[in-house]
């Protein structure tokens, strides 16, 4: 596994400081509100569970799966929900909680399907951004690190459902997904 990575771009005491920044930030904007954290699966799991412990005020959590990739290194446009959400979103302040901020497709339509079901707020956190790929027009709340146009995986970041349980962030040679 480690052997298909061709660089670390995020190591995990980096990960743990942008996790921290991220939950201090989160504790400070939302100390007088009605928090509800939306993980993305699978992707974000790994972040949001170690972003929820870092959050220093009352909060619910709930997970949506969407689908846009399939098999696929490039999304498709096309977006599925494959499980919603089990918590109406009226009264709360909703923080999208997602791994990578890539194209901007998903998380675009995304928020405009929740933005209809009434929350009194919507932001987004990401953990990883890649500005050079947005085709939509949104970008983050919250931003982890920027990164570069390269095929990134681990700390939730899958190729093909491998590598999610890497302990950083690394950059995955062409040869493993382009054969």
């Amino acid at each position: 596994m480690h052997n298909d990575v061709k660089e670390i771009l995020v190591n995990e005491e980096e990960i743990k400081q942008i996790v921290a920044r991220l939950g201090s930030q989160i504790t400070e904007d939302y100390k007088d509100k009605n928090l509800l954290l939306l993980s993305i699966l699978k992707g974000s799991v790994v972040f949001m569970a170690d972003l929820i412990r870092a959050i220093k005020i009352p909060c619910r959590l709930d997970f949506m799966a969407v689908s846009s990739y399939g098999n696929n290194i490039k999304s498709s446009g096309v977006v599925k929900i494959v499980k919603d959400l089990d918590i109406a979103l009226e009264g709360y302040d909703l923080l999208i909680v997602e791994d990578i901020l890539d194209s901007g497709k998903t998380l675009s339509y995304l928020s405009e399907i929740l933005l209809k079901r009434n929350p009194k707020s919507l932001k987004i956190c990401t953990f990883l951004d890649k500005p050079e790929r947005r085709e939509a027009n949104i970008c983050a709340d919250y931003t982890g690190k920027a990164v570069p146009d390269k095929f990134v995986v681990g700390y939730g970041l899958d190729y093909d459902e491998r590598y999610r349980n890497l302990p950083y962030i690394g950059v995955l040679k062409p040869e493993v997904y382009e054969k």
